[in-house]
């Protein structure tokens, strides 16, 4: 195979791993927010549960960053027909997600209780709405987007995003996310909050990790008769980064199992997901937090990998005109760009890991209520 194919491959799969990352960590904070108002009956319990994930939710949001920089570095064309399908979302959850560091800000500046009541809310909105789009996008693509290309390159969209956004595949997969999300955050707040918040964390993220688990399966079957595309014949992997020529897709009902039926070995990857949720789900029951939290991080990747796999070799495929889908092997970068993010990425995700993972571990430990009301500098 040659260079440029396997640095294709290569991204794919580091694509993969920061959809992970987003979903772990990102959610993880989104899933606190969305929880405030319910583990939290009065101001000092949700200021307890705001300072638990207070030192790390900025420094989460790399991942977020990180996601949307690979996408426009690695795969161009990807990322900038992508972002002009999903425009109207995309601004959504940009402007969700401006409004959660605001609330953090302000919402402990006046002792009024209407006044952080209303952030409460905004806390709920900007945790669930960024991950409820999360999944209902990967719902989107998996069902296929109206897009062509002209013969000039020139991006067309076939389809308004009000014909695709909210349709019931979609919900099911933006559900799913949030319920993992809860999941996630759930066992954040047992692992560093006392009681009471730690029984009402306890309850919430084990039914989200089980009601993840059940949309995930469902998600599954409904699969099964979901219209899916299909190569019609061999690509050269290698290929320029043209999507108007050299693949002939076709879109059948199912097709979105062929690689699981040529492939029975990559069934492992659902079954991981399926089983991180349930087994999670019974960690927390049992109190063992830090177990459940390394399984929450399982069933991300369980899920996130079995789309992928599922998909591979597509990234978006195109509803009105498959043979112009976007793919990993045509809507990459070029040969030297992929080889210089590479070395940037071999150099800098060791260093985000590291630093991510010193901050956890100097600011482990309970967080007290009664410090966080006496202390002035908390939010």
């Amino acid at each position: 195979m040659e260079l440029y194919a396997i640095l294709k491959i290569v991204w794919a799969v580091m694509l993969g791993v920061l959809f992970i990352g987003l979903g772990t960590m990102v959610g993880m904070d989104m899933g606190v927010g969305t929880l405030l108002r319910f583990v939290g009956r009065n101001d000092a319990e949700r200021r307890t549960a705001l300072n638990i994930i207070g030192p790390h939710w900025d420094g989460n949001q790399v991942w977020f960053i990180l996601g949307g920089g690979a996408i426009f570095a690695a795969f161009p064309t990807l990322y900038g027909t992508s972002f002009s399908v999903f425009y109207v979302v995309m601004i959504t959850l940009l402007f969700s997600m401006i409004l959660r560091p605001v609330a953090f800000e302000y919402r402990s500046k006046a002792d009024s209780r209407l006044w952080r009541a209303s952030w409460d809310w905004v806390f709920l909105v900007s945790g669930f709405v960024p991950m409820f789009i999360y999944g209902a996008a990967f719902g989107n693509i998996l069902e296929g987007v109206g897009y062509h290309f002209g013969w000039t390159g020139q991006y067309y969209q076939d389809e308004s995003f009000l014909s695709y956004l909210l349709n019931p595949f979609a919900i099911l997969c933006g559900l799913m996310s949030v319920s993992l999300s809860i999941y996630q955050g759930g066992a954040m707040l047992m692992l560093r909050a006392d009681n009471p918040i730690w029984a009402r964390a306890r309850h919430y993220a084990i039914a989200g990790g089980i009601f993840a688990a059940i949309l995930f399966v469902a998600g599954g079957v409904w699969m099964q008769f979901l219209p899916g595309f299909v190569m019609q014949a061999p690509v050269n992997p290698a290929m320029l980064a043209n999507p108007l020529h050299g693949q002939s897709v076709a879109i059948v009902a199912g097709g979105w199992m062929h690689n699981f039926h040529n492939h029975p070995a990559l069934w492992a990857l659902p079954v991981v997901g399926v089983v991180c949720m349930l087994a999670g789900s019974a960690m927390l029951a049992a109190g063992r937090t830090v177990v459940a939290w390394w399984l929450g991080l399982g069933a991300w990747a369980g899920t996130i990998m079995t789309v992928g796999c599922a998909m591979f070799p597509f990234l978006m495929p195109s509803s009105t005109v498959p043979d112009q889908s976007l793919t990993v092997w045509n809507s990459t970068a070029s040969e030297y760009g992929l080889g210089c993010m590479l070395a940037v990425a071999a150099i800098f995700v060791p260093i985000i890991l590291s630093y991510t993972s010193w901050c956890y571990y100097v600011m482990r430990g309970k967080v007290h209520t009664a410090d966080v009301v006496n202390d002035t500098h908390s939010y």
